[in-house]
Formats: C-alpha cells, structure tokens, sequence
C-alpha cells in the first residue's frame, strides 16, 4: 500500500485493502457491546452454537483474506482462572476464526503471575501491514468506544515490537483449548 493511497481509507477500508498482514492484540479480560452480546447469551444458556450475521461476515472476511495471500493473526493474553466471557470468546468466539484462517495465540496468564514482560496492558490495537496502526478505546466494562487511527512512527514500531512479542510467547490456540479440558469440551460440542 502506498502511503499516499492509505490516507483515504477508513479503518474498515484496512481489512480489505492489507495486502501482507492484518494483526490484533487482545489485552482485556471481557469485551461488550461488541455485537457478538446474542451469541453470548446463548452461551450462557447453554444454548447451541450460535453465529450471528456479524460473525459471518468475519468469517467470510478471514477466508477471502487469507486466500488472497494476507495472514490474518491475534493475540490476545488472557488472565486465569478465565471469566465467562473468555470461555465463550476462546470457544465460540475463536473456534470458527481459525477454521477460516485466522492465527489466534493465546498468552496465558496463571493466578499470581505478573503481566507478561514487554506487553503492555489494557492496550488494544490493529496494525495492518506493519505500517498503519489503530489503537482500539474501551470503556473501563469493556465496551467499545472508537477506533483511533496513530501516525506516530515511534507508535507504530512499538506496536510492531509488541507484535512480535506477542506472537513469540503465544500458544496456538488448538494447544491452549487441548490443554483445557473445560474449553475443548465446549469446542467438541
């Protein structure tokens, strides 16, 4: 991508128009109002495996993306013993992402463990193409508030070096769901 013709993109524009890497880091514990709120329900309740229209579009997203040659990946570093959010996020959530294409990590972080070192916390954000950063704003429930685009070149390669942070410490989400046993039961469902 040129940067004169990243100026004219919106943010949505950059999940279309990344040509080599789409990447997120995920640092809270619960995100709400995020659309996926009917599926989470449904979880809760013990219903069947609900997608809604907005998960399918991601879906479709991650799989033409990745066919296309661009690697979609995330990261999120997840506290334990995990909340009910992140069951359903690490189950429902992630299950059929990857099954499109998406590399999902997961840092685990064990009860009385710090913070892993070189990640910040409660810093969300997407960086397309290692050059065009969103940094993600959440209300302190985790609902969202905006996507704010940083120009900042320090911003933007701090959030690289945190990339590859992330993806160096991540275990692939198929092994970190096999290693517990409560989130592969749900998976198997």
């Amino acid at each position: 991508m040129s940067a004169a013709s990243t100026n004219a993109f919106g943010f949505d524009d950059y999940f279309e128009h990344a040509e080599v890497n789409i990447f997120r880091l995920e640092t809270l514990q619960v995100y709400g109002s995020s659309g996926e709120d009917p599926a989470l329900a449904a979880f809760l309740a013990g219903e069947p495996h609900l997608i809604t229209p907005g998960k399918r579009e991601w879906i479709t997203l991650v799989r033409d993306r990745t066919a296309a040659g661009c690697a979609m990946q995330r990261v999120h570093v997840v506290k334990e013993p995990i909340t009910d959010y992140l069951r359903f996020e690490l189950t429902w959530g992630y299950q059929p992402n990857v099954a499109a294409g998406e590399y999902i990590g997961i840092i685990p972080v064990p009860p009385g463990h710090p913070w892993p070192r070189g990640l910040p916390e409660e810093t969300d954000f997407w960086i397309f193409d290692l050059g065009v950063l969103y940094e993600l704003r959440y209300h302190p429930d985790g609902s969202w508030i905006a996507a704010e685009q940083v120009s900042e070149p320090a911003a933007i390669h701090q959030a690289c070096r945190w990339r590859e942070t992330a993806l160096r410490l991540a275990t692939p989400w198929q092994s970190y769901v096999e290693a517990n046993p409560e989130l592969a039961r749900i998976v198997a469902q």
